[in-house]
């Protein structure tokens, strides 16, 4: 009887624990408070891209070359008799005028030469005067005398050519220019066609380019050209056409166009690499979207036109073609708003969100 009582009382006590320890929260300690539930974050409507608006304006149809820029005129200085330089009157990369001495060839030689010739010309003066007293006493015959006459001519041809000679010890500009770097040096022995010095005319260049035969009929002497160059990408150089070839390569089938621009910048320098834009008709109520718009399926064209949040696959007929952009002659109106960006995820139907767009307000 003993032993019963002491396994209840044991029994009660470990039911006792067990009711403790599994008391409510409020028993054991401060009820926690239960985490709240942040809302989730929001998802994008659709896929990002980029998009603009279609739009309505003028067009200028251009053809689009390349070319290289010449100097207006464009000339080395060489002499045309041999001599040792006795004196150059320049400075490299000065500016001179027409006619202005630039390069004195010693002309001792030639002055001796032509007192040389002037003096037998005296004599034989003198002898065709006693010679045609002589004939007109019939003392010699005309044939003397036309011989003597041809040997005062002879002499006279001999002082116009030592004259000329002479002449050519001093070299001139031969119009207004621009001297470059000079190749010789004072004291120099010059054969006759050694270069001296070169001599540019920049007031004004000319542009030299070509364009496909096909375009020929469109270009016309004084119409308009537009010009760029690497040295000055910012600046724009206006001119227009000067004279067109009126040969065809054969080889390339295009013809040589020159053009004309004021230089007075003295920017432009003869040998540039230039990209020539020549301007066309310019025609009203175009519609002309970014290159980047396009997306070729085989041999059409469709862009992507946002409506409402969901992008359409829409097939466009394309005109004429411009640096970054294109005509669009069908498909599209004014007011659409197509994809330039972000198209290679996308399809028809898809639903997208226009990047820097305002976002649509939550009902």
């Amino acid at each position: 009887m003993k032993v019963v009582t002491q396994k209840s009382w044991v029994v009660y006590f470990a039911c006792s624990l067990f009711l403790v320890g599994c008391g409510s929260d409020e028993e054991v300690g401060p009820k926690e408070n239960p985490k709240k539930e942040t809302p989730a974050a929001s998802k994008p409507r659709g896929l990002p891209v980029k998009a603009e608006q279609v739009h309505v304006g003028q067009l200028t149809d251009s053809i689009f070359a390349v070319g290289s820029i010449l100097a207006n005129e464009s000339v080395i200085i060489r002499p045309e008799i041999s001599g040792r330089i006795k004196e150059l009157k320049f400075s490299e990369g000065q500016t001179v005028k027409k006619g202005q001495p630039l390069v004195l060839i010693d002309d001792s030689e030639h002055r001796a030469q032509l007192a040389a010739v002037n003096a037998d010309l005296r004599t034989e003066t003198q002898r065709y005067a006693r010679s045609k007293e002589l004939y007109e006493k019939k003392f010699i015959s005309k044939e003397a005398l036309d011989l003597q006459a041809g040997s005062v001519d002879r002499l006279a041809a001999e002082v116009a050519e030592m004259k000329a000679r002479l002449s050519k010890t001093e070299i001139a500009a031969p119009f207004s220019g621009l001297v470059g770097l000079r190749k010789v040096s004072p004291g120099a022995f010059l054969r006759a066609g050694d270069d001296i010095v070169s001599l540019q005319n920049v007031d004004s260049v000319k542009i030299d380019f070509r364009v496909p035969e096909v375009f020929l009929r469109a270009v016309k002497v004084t119409q308009k050209i537009s010009i760029s160059v690497d040295a000055f990408p910012e600046t724009i150089f206006s001119g227009k056409v000067y004279a067109i070839e009126p040969l065809i390569d054969e080889q390339t089938r295009t013809v040589l166009v020159r053009g004309v621009i004021k230089n007075d910048s003295g920017k432009l320098k003869p040998g540039m690499y230039a990209r020539v834009s020549l301007e066309m008709s310019a025609r009203e109520n175009v519609i002309s979207i970014p290159e980047s718009a396009l997306w070729p399926q085989g041999t059409e064209n469709f862009v992507f036109k946002v409506v409402e949040g969901v992008v359409a696959l829409t097939k466009v007929e394309l005109g004429t073609r411009q640096p970054g952009s294109v005509e669009i002659v069908s498909g599209l109106i004014d007011g659409d708003m197509i994809v330039t960006d972000g198209q290679i995820k996308l399809r028809d139907g898809a639903p997208v969100m226009v990047m820097g767009a305002a976002e649509p307000k939550g009902n």
